[in-house]
C-alpha cells in the first residue's frame, strides 16, 4: 500500500531535500508540499494524508501550534516533527499536542524512512539522540523521587532479561537505551543494518511494545540497561 505524506516547512531548499529522500521509496508518495503551519488543516483535509511531516520552527503558525489545531480538528492525523532542538521540553510539549514523532534536522535517510513507516503503521518515533535525553531525564526525576523518600542508591542493579531475549538481542537493546541508531549499532557489534533492524524488530514483538522508544522505557523501569 502507497503512503501519503504531506511535507510542511518553510525552507525549500530542505523541504525539496526530504522530498528527494522520500521518492526513493516507492511505498511513499509526497501530495503535497505547504511552507506555514497555518496550511496544515487545508492541506490534511483535501490530500488525506497517512502523515504529515512538520518543521517545528516556522513564520506565523509555528509546527506545535500547528499540530495542536491539526490534531484537534482531525485526531487521527499522524504528525512526525522536524526539529533542530533535542532538549527533552520541546520533545515532551511537541508530543503532548499530539505528535507521533520527533526527528532532528540532523537525521540521516534512513532514520527519516524508518520514522515514516513506524508512523504509518501507528507507531511513535523519536530520533535515537532525543531518545536518549529523554531517558536520561526519566532516570535522574526517578533517582529524585526515589531520593526524596529514601531508597535511592546510585548503584543500580543491571539484571538482563535472558529470559525473554538473547545475549545479543540484549546488546542491541542497551545500545537503543545509549540512542544508537541502527547504523550506530551495527557498527558497534560488526553487523549490517538489515541484521539490526531484524534484532530490533524481534525485541519489539517479544517485548510486546510497539517501537524502539517503548522498548527504551520498558527496559529502564525493569532495570534491563544502564542509562550511561
Amino acid at each position: 500500500m502507497t503512503t501519503k505524506i504531506v511535507i510542511i516547512d518553510d525552507h525549500q531548499l530542505f523541504r525539496e531535500g526530504v522530498k528527494r529522500i522520500l521518492d526513493f521509496e516507492r511505498s511513499f508518495d509526497v501530495v503535497a508540499e505547504g511552507d506555514d503551519g497555518a496550511e496544515a488543516i487545508t492541506l490534511v483535509e483535501e490530500y488525506n494524508p497517512d502523515v504529515v511531516i512538520m518543521d517545528i520552527n516556522m513564520p506565523n503558525v509555528n509546527g506545535v501550534e500547528a499540530t495542536r489545531q491539526l490534531i484537534e480538528k482531525h485526531p487521527d492525523s499522524k504528525v512526525i516533527i522536524l526539529s533542530i532542538h533535542d532538549d527533552e521540553n520541546y520533545v515532551t510539549h511537541a508530543l503532548k499536542t499530539g505528535a507521533s514523532g520527533y526527528l532532528l534536522k540532523e537525521m540521516d535517510a534512513d532514520a527519516l524512512v524508518e520514522a515514516v513507516k513506524v508512523v504509518a503503521d501507528g507507531g511513535s518515533y523519536l530520533h535515537p539522540k532525543v531518545t536518549h535525553n529523554l531517558v536520561n531525564e526519566y532516570r535522574r526525576l526517578s533517582a529524585v523521587g526515589a531520593g526524596s523518600s529514601g531508597g535511592y542508591s546510585s548503584q543500580i542493579e543491571i539484571r538482563r532479561p535472558l529470559h525473554l531475549l538473547t545475549r545479543r538481542e540484549c546488546e542491541v537493546l542497551q545500545l537503543l537505551a545509549d540512542g544508537k541508531s541502527n547504523r550506530g549499532i551495527g557498527e558497534a557489534l560488526y553487523i549490517s543494518e538489515k541484521t539490526v533492524k531484524n534484532h530490533v524488530s524481534n525485541i519489539l514483538q517479544k517485548m510486546n511494545v510497539n517501537d524502539r522508544t517503548q522498548a527504551v522505557v520498558v527496559a529502564i523501569k525493569n532495570g534491563w540497561v544502564e542509562v550511561r
